[in-house]
């Protein structure tokens, strides 16, 4: 793994969703390796308990707790929400790393299942954890995007409130994750001068259980050609912690934290506004 430019974070909490597998994982171990406290929000306790287990046997000593999510129902990111706001301290990084591919379906509440996952929950647990990251005074919100938003055709507004489609479920996913740069972009433009930036990353083609639910015979071709967790978390990490990227916002990163120009649709205002509205009329959030 690359050197991840160093930071001191021994008085600072972040926030990684899925960290329990994968680049979350590596993300995880990185933070706290820095001195960060990590939040582990995922779906599974005993999965997330021996991952934090793992963790500070390999560091020797870390600060790591886990808390209960579940992203395909909207209830539990509620819960989930409410229970960190409650505690009244400030959130210094937000990574929205969690996330599944090829998985067909609907979530609990009735949206396309990986749509539904990969951005309308995490637009739902970043908007109601807004003020405790503003609060931090210079917080980062990194989503985990991919390059396939740049295969992406333009929303479809209905597709997302029916079962998904696709036989691979890969076209759902492409419009998650163009979804996860307009909401980055937006963010960005509503959270000008908060003090609280944005990023949306292409961690790379990786090799992690994200792609566990697609075919069997797609799932091993394309992951010949993946690279590992610790390469993924790179871009993550970079966003997080690199001094020199302080400043920015909105902007998107390529493998390893290299900024990048992403499809023309994720800087189309009027698409991520519209995207922005009806997540929020669907979560029943104020636009």
């Amino acid at each position: 793994m690359s050197p991840v430019p160093a930071s001191d974070l021994a008085t600072k909490t972040f926030l990684v969703t899925g960290a329990n597998t994968g680049i979350g994982k590596i993300t995880a171990k990185e933070l706290a390796r820095a001195g960060a406290h990590v939040i582990l929000a995922c779906r599974s306790k005993a999965k997330t308990a021996a991952v934090i287990d793992e963790i500070k046997r390999e560091l020797g000593h870390a600060s790591l707790e886990y808390v209960a999510l579940d992203l395909c129902d909207l209830a539990s990111v509620r819960a989930c929400a409410a229970a960190l706001v409650a505690r009244n301290v400030p959130f210094h990084g937000l990574i929205n790393n969690a996330g599944l591919a090829g998985k067909r379906g609907l979530t609990k509440d009735g949206f396309e299942l990986t749509w539904g996952t990969n951005h309308l929950g995490h637009y739902l647990f970043t908007r109601l954890l807004l003020d405790r990251l503003t609060q931090a005074g210079g917080a980062r919100i990194i989503n985990v995007a991919s390059k396939a938003h740049y295969d992406a055709k333009p929303l479809d507004w209905e597709a997302m409130r029916k079962p998904t489609q696709s036989v691979t479920g890969l076209h759902e996913y492409a419009q998650s994750k163009l979804s996860n740069v307009l909401f980055t972009k937006e963010l960005a433009r509503r959270l000008a001068g908060t003090g609280v930036t944005t990023y949306a990353v292409h961690p790379g083609v990786v090799a992690t259980d994200v792609w566990r639910q697609v075919p069997a015979p797609v799932r091993w071709v394309i992951k010949k050609f993946m690279i590992t967790p610790e390469r993924g978390a790179e871009a993550s990490l970079r966003c997080a912690m690199a001094p020199e990227l302080a400043g920015e916002t909105g902007r998107y990163y390529d493998v390893g934290g290299k900024e990048k120009a992403p499809h023309a649709l994720a800087d189309d205002v009027a698409l991520a506004g519209t995207l922005w509205t009806k997540s929020a009329e669907w979560t029943d959030l104020p636009a």
